[in-house]
C-alpha cells in the first residue's frame, strides 16, 4: 500500500494541506449526519451548526494541548522546537483532549441554544466517529502514526526518509495504523446507528456506547503504533487512558441506563417553552346561543304559558 507522494499542494502562495483538509471533511461530515439525528430527536438542525460553532475551536485547542502533554519532546526536549507547538496543520491532535475540551464547547454551545447536553450528544455520537475516520486519512498523507513491521498484502510503503527515520531500513513495509482505525471507526458508527434505533437509547447513553466503542478500538490498535509516546509500567500513555476511560464509560453506560431507560422526552433544557399547537375547536364545539331558550314561551304571572 502506497503512501501519497504529497500532502500540501499549492494554489499561488496558499497551501492546501491534506491534514487540514480532512479535519475540514470530517467536521461537515459530522455536522450533516448530526442535523439529521438532531431533527429526529426534536431539535431545529441549523441549532447543530451554532453549537459546532463553539465546540469545534474547544476542540481542535483542547486535542493539540493533549498532544504536548503526552507528546512533549519534539517542541520542548532537547533539540525542539516550541514554535512547532502551534503547527497544527503538521499533525498532532490528541482525540482525548479533543473530546474533553470540545465537549466544553458544546455544553457553552447547547446552553446558548437553550437545549440540553446529553440528547445531543446522542445525536453527535456516531458524526464523531466518522469524523475520526475521515480525519485519520490525514496521518496517511503526512506517512506518520503507522504501526510496526509487517509482512501482510496490505503493509504500508512510507518515503525512505521517514521508514529510516524510524529506525528501519529502507523499503520495510509497517501496519497501517490509519486504515485500520478508519474501518474500527466506521462500523462503530453503524453500530451506534443500530443500536440507538433498536433500543432507543436517550440521556446521554449513545455518546457513552461511542467511548467504550471507540477506547476498546484504541487499545489493540495503539499496541502496534511506534511512534514515540511516553509511558507507564510498560505501557503506552494512550493505552491507559483507553482503558480508564473506556471502564468508566462502561459504568456510566449502564448506572444511566438503570436511571433513565428509554430515550429523552424533550430536548430543550426548559420543557415549558416548547411550543404547543393547539387547534381551534370553536368550529367543533357547538356554541352556547339564546335562540332555544327564546324560541320558548315564558310563563306568565300566574305560571300559566303566555300566549
Amino acid at each position: 500500500m502506497p503512501s501519497p507522494s504529497h500532502g500540501v499542494w499549492y494554489l499561488g502562495p496558499l497551501p492546501l494541506r491534506a491534514y487540514a483538509l480532512a479535519i475540514l471533511v470530517g467536521i461537515v461530515a459530522a455536522v450533516l449526519l448530526t442535523q439529521r439525528r438532531w431533527e429526529e430527536r426534536g431539535g431545529d438542525r441549523d441549532q447543530v451548526v451554532e453549537i459546532a460553532f463553539w465546540a469545534v475551536p474547544f476542540g481542535i485547542l483542547g486535542g493539540r494541548i493533549y498532544h504536548l502533554v503526552t507528546s512533549p519532546d519534539a517542541y520542548f526536549g532537547e533539540g525542539g522546537d516550541p514554535w512547532k507547538a502551534f503547527a497544527i496543520w503538521e499533525g498532532g491532535l490528541g482525540i482525548w483532549g479533543a473530546v474533553a475540551l470540545g465537549a466544553v464547547g458544546a455544553w457553552i454551545g447547547c446552553r446558548r441554544q437553550g437545549v440540553r447536553l446529553a440528547p445531543f450528544a446522542d445525536a453527535l455520537a456516531p458524526g464523531l466517529l466518522v469524523a475520526q475516520a475521515i480525519g485519520r486519512l490525514g496521518n496517511w498523507f503526512n506517512q506518520e502514526l503507522f504501526g510496526g513491521p509487517t509482512t501482510l498484502p496490505w503493509g504500508l510503503r512510507v518515503d525512505d526518509s521517514v521508514a529510516e527515520a524510524a529506525g528501519y531500513a529502507a523499503g520495510t513495509l509497517f501496519h497501517p495504523t490509519f486504515l485500520y482505525e478508519m474501518a474500527w471507526n466506521l462500523a462503530g458508527a453503524a453500530l451506534l446507528v443500530w443500536a440507538d434505533r433498536r433500543f432507543r437509547l436517550g440521556h446521554g447513553r449513545v455518546f457513552w456506547l461511542y467511548v467504550v466503542v471507540y477506547t476498546s478500538g484504541r487499545l489493540w490498535i495503539e499496541a502496534l503504533r511506534i511512534d514515540p509516546a511516553h509511558g507507564f509500567l510498560g505501557l503506552r500513555l494512550n493505552v491507559w487512558t483507553s482503558m480508564l476511560v473506556g471502564l468508566g464509560a462502561l459504568v456510566a453506560f449502564v448506572v444511566v441506563g438503570r436511571r433513565h431507560p428509554g430515550r429523552d422526552t424533550t430536548v430543550l433544557l426548559d420543557p415549558s417553552a416548547e411550543p404547543t399547537q393547539q387547534a381551534s375547536q370553536q368550529e367543533d364545539v357547538p356554541q352556547d346561543t339564546d335562540t332555544d331558550s327564546a324560541a320558548v314561551p315564558a310563563d306568565d304571572e300566574d305560571g300559566h304559558p303566555a300566549r
